[in-house]
């Protein structure tokens, strides 16, 4: 029997039970203009024991069908993120700044009377 597929990816998201999306990323030249071109698919993957996070570098083995669209299995965590647990949300939108105190003028040219 055929050899197993196993690719290197990255996760996305671990916010289900025993299951992760894992991004794997592609290089090709394009046939005609010979640009590299980045693509990427996505992969739900079974992880039993629920070790990876978001950001870990991994690698996936293909296997049985385990549900509709679960056809992939962590095999190792290669690496770890730096934080595995902190999401990084954008908190920029919701910053808003206090405003500016009126500035008196007579004070800051010094009364020339």
């Amino acid at each position: 029997m055929g050899k197993r597929k196993e690719y290197t990816a990255t996760v996305i998201s671990s916010k289900m039970q025993k299951t992760i999306i894992a991004k794997v990323t592609n290089m090709s030249k394009h046939p005609k203009y010979g640009r590299i071109l980045k693509t990427f698919n996505k992969f739900k993957v079974h992880d039993e024991k629920n070790e990876a996070h978001p950001g870990d570098l991994i690698r996936i083995e293909e296997t049985r069908p385990m549900s509709k669209d679960k056809r992939w299995r962590l095999v190792e965590i290669i690496k770890k993120a730096r934080s595995p647990h902190i999401e990084i949300k954008d908190d920029a939108a919701q910053v808003k700044k206090a405003p500016a105190e009126p500035v008196d003028k007579t004070a800051a040219e010094g009364d020339t009377k």
